[in-house]
C-alpha cells in the first residue's frame, strides 16, 4: 500500500476477519478485508443480505471488533481504545444514518439535530446555531420548528442528515439510506450525500441496494461471502 495514500485516508482497514461461533461450528461473515477510503471519497458498497455488509460497517465504526486485522479511523488504532474512547470517536468524527430516520416524533427538527450535540454538552447558543447552519445546508432551515411527526419521510431523511453531519464528522457511514423512499426523493437524497462529501471533505460508505447510489458513487465494491472486490471505478459526475 501506497504510504502517501495511507496517510492521507480516512479509513484504513487491513486484513479484517469476523468470526461467529454457530452450534457446533464457526460462521466466517469476514474472510480477510481490506479497504481504503479517502477524503471526499464517496464509496458505495452492495451486497446481498447476509454478505457481511453490516458486520463491516460495525466495525469500522467501532460498534464491533474484528477477529483478525486492523482498523485505523482518522490515523487512530480503534483496536487499542477502549469503548468509552471508540464511543468519543463516533460522537467527535463520524456520523451515522440508517434507512429509517430514527426521530423524536415529538421534537422539532431543530431539536432531533441538536441531540448529539446535547450529548457533547455543547453550550446552548452554539448548539442552536450549529442545527440551523445544518438544516440551511440540507435545505430545511425553513422546517426547523415542525415536529418529526409532521415531516414527510424524505423530510426526515433530511433531517436525519442534518443530525450526522452537526458535529461535522471526518468519515459517515450510510446503511440503506434511501430505502425507505421513494425514486425520485431517494435520488435527491444520494445527490445531496454526494454533494456534501465532496464539499465537506468527508469520507462516505453507503451500504445499498439502490443503483442510483452505484451510478452517483466515486466508487463501487461488492461483498460476497465476506470477501470485498472492486467492481468498477466511476467517473465523478
Amino acid at each position: 500500500m501506497d504510504t502517501a495514500i495511507a496517510t492521507e485516508a480516512i479509513v484504513r482497514a487491513s486484513g479484517i476477519t469476523r468470526d461467529y461461533p454457530s452450534g457446533g461450528g464457526v460462521v466466517h461473515a469476514l474472510r480477510g478485508i481490506d479497504l481504503l477510503i479517502k477524503p471526499s471519497e464517496f464509496v458505495a458498497l452492495r451486497g446481498r443480505s447476509g454478505s457481511g455488509k453490516t458486520t463491516l460497517l460495525n466495525i469500522l465504526i467501532g460498534l464491533d471488533s474484528p477477529t483478525s486485522g486492523s482498523v485505523h479511523i482518522l490515523g487512530k488504532d480503534l483496536l487499542k481504545m477502549n469503548e468509552t474512547e471508540r464511543a468519543r470517536l463516533r460522537r467527535e468524527s463520524i456520523g451515522m444514518m440508517f434507512q429509517n430516520a430514527h426521530l423524536f416524533p415529538s421534537l422539532t427538527a431543530l431539536e432531533n439535530v441538536e441531540i448529539p450535540l446535547r450529548l457533547s454538552k455543547m453550550a446552548s447558543a452554539q448548539r442552536n446555531k450549529q442545527a440551523s447552519e445544518a438544516l440551511e445546508r440540507v435545505g430545511l432551515g425553513k422546517r426547523a420548528k415542525h415536529r418529526g411527526m409532521e415531516l414527510s419521510g424524505g423530510e426526515q431523511q433530511r433531517v436525519a442528515l442534518a443530525r450526522a453531519l452537526v458535529h461535522k464528522p471526518r468519515f459517515m457511514v450510510a446503511d440503506e439510506p434511501t430505502g425507505n423512499l421513494d425514486s425520485l426523493t431517494g435520488r435527491d437524497i444520494t445527490q445531496l450525500l454526494r454533494t456534501l462529501s465532496h464539499e465537506e471533505n468527508i469520507g462516505l460508505l453507503i451500504a445499498t441496494h439502490d443503483p442510483v447510489v452505484f451510478n452517483s458513487a466515486d466508487r463501487l465494491i461488492h461483498i460476497q461471502d465476506g470477501l470485498l472486490s472492486e467492481e468498477m471505478n466511476l467517473p465523478i459526475q
